[in-house]
């Protein structure tokens, strides 16, 4: 389930800035097993990962890990990246980042020191994860974007970002098969043990 507000109101009030929805989103009180993000300069609230998600997202991280760029640190969990200028703001299932961008006290990290993200889609997520984060992750010049459709049962993996939101390298393989990772990973991923249980 997906909860959308246009322009999310509170007491009546429309929000001005983005900066407002970041503070009501850090209000704002999420029934056990959902998330929230900003999408598109609303609120979206949409339920946590199945279970057998936690596999295929270790698969990543320990594959990726001997191929990180120097500093960088590859995590899954609960970070908040922003995006001002597409008034976005997204946890990923996974990330990698330099290291400085974690010495911070603030809990809104800056999305453009993203060197990777990878989406596991969920019907309530799936069309964001395959459309408008593909934009807004370009626009952010994040190198690799890598989605894995949990519905198709297939790996998707972006490369080469262009300002205009869009990447010049796209691939795509069933799970089961071996996936290319561009620069600045440059390494193939299997996706063996991705599909459900």
């Amino acid at each position: 389930m997906t909860v959308m507000a246009e322009r999310p109101t509170m007491s009546g009030t429309e929000y001005q800035s983005f900066e407002e929805l970041l503070v009501a989103l850090d209000e704002l009180v999420v029934p056990d097993g959902y998330r929230a993000e900003i999408m598109r300069g609303s609120i979206v609230v949409s339920p946590w990962s199945k279970g057998y998600y936690l596999l295929a997202m270790r698969r990543v991280c320990e594959q990726l890990e001997p191929y990180l760029p120097e500093s960088h640190v590859i995590e899954r969990g609960p970070f908040l990246y922003v995006f001002p200028g597409d008034e976005c703001a997204y946890g990923p299932d996974i990330h990698v980042a330099h290291e400085r961008a974690f010495e911070t006290k603030s809990h809104h990290l800056d999305g453009e020191a993203l060197s990777f993200v990878a989406e596991l889609t969920s019907p309530a997520t799936r069309t964001n994860d395959l459309t408008d984060k593909v934009s807004v992750y370009a626009r952010a010049g994040i190198p690799v974007y890598l989605v894995l459709d949990m519905q198709e049962e297939q790996a998707i993996v972006h490369g080469s970002p262009a300002p205009e939101g869009i990447y010049e390298v796209r691939f795509t393989k069933p799970f089961g098969e071996k996936l290319p990772i561009p620069a600045p990973f440059d390494c193939l991923l299997d996706t063996a043990g991705f599909k459900a249980p």
